[in-house]
């Protein structure tokens, strides 16, 4: 008896071995965050991404007040930061304003932006009339991505795309591997602007920043990457990564220095 009860113990505890290693995903340690994987080391930029809905009735309103305070901001030396871009969605969420910062510096800069502009006479009112204007606002802090061009000035006229990718938690590092090697099907055109990922706000987001003449050069383009061979290979592998997945079409703004 004592030895048939070893037997069915042993023979238990085999098979709750086997039945969690069917739903038991062994995980490679990592030595550190993937934020200090992903992004560039030559750098030490933190990026704000700015999405505002507008009163439909208050746009044009809230495009003229933008054009007067935010290149102030942009300019003035002893804030380090950089507005980047300024537009309003053309086809995705209507009655959208996107803008995009730059805190040269990371946190610190940024704190250092924030503070000082709280003793800012005119952004507070600026604040305060743009608020009257607002159905809603949401805002993240993000990275750029090491293997992805630094978004710099462009003249126009361009359109814009911004491609927004919800990953599954814990793929984000597997997202970054394959999008290192799939970015070199997208640069013949010079339409890749900049690739960032989330640090603050809504969490494992990804954003894609492309510009194209208009949207039949976007269709001609996009259609030319899957002749390329190995491109076809890269999406298989990245959309079961994905969750959600959006696309704005955007129109810059006569300030933004992405024309």
């Amino acid at each position: 008896l004592i030895c048939r009860g070893l037997v069915s113990s042993a023979s238990r505890h085999r098979e709750d071995s086997w039945l969690k290693s069917l739903f038991v995903r062994k995980v490679d340690p990592r030595k550190d965050a993937h934020s200090n994987l992903l992004a560039k080391r030559e750098t030490s930029s933190l990026y704000k991404l700015q999405i505002h809905n507008v009163k439909p009735e208050c746009l044009d309103a809230y495009n003229k007040l933008c054009q007067e305070v935010l290149p102030k901001i942009h300019e003035e030396k002893h804030y380090p930061c950089a507005l980047v871009g300024t537009w309003n969605t053309w086809y995705g969420e209507q009655d959208q304003a996107v803008h995009l910062w730059r805190y040269e510096g990371g946190y610190p800069a940024l704190n250092e932006v924030m503070s000082k502009l709280r003793q800012n006479k005119e952004f507070t009112e600026f604040r305060k009339e743009r608020g009257n204007m607002l159905l809603s606002r949401k805002n993240q802090l993000l990275l750029e991505f090491s293997f992805w061009n630094e978004p710099v000035p462009r003249e126009g006229p361009n359109i814009y795309e911004l491609r927004s990718y919800q990953l599954r938690p814990g793929t984000m590092i597997e997202w970054g591997n394959y999008w290192a090697r799939a970015i070199r099907f997208r640069q013949d055109n010079n339409e890749a602007v900049g690739g960032f990922f989330s640090q603050i706000g809504q969490l494992y987001m990804v954003h894609h920043l492309w510009a194209y003449r208009d949207l039949q050069t976007r269709e001609d383009i996009r259609n030319a990457a899957w002749h390329k061979p190995g491109w076809d290979e890269l999406v298989y592998y990245t959309v079961p990564l994905i969750q959600e997945m959006e696309s704005r079409i955007m129109i810059p703004l006569k300030i933004s220095p992405l024309q």
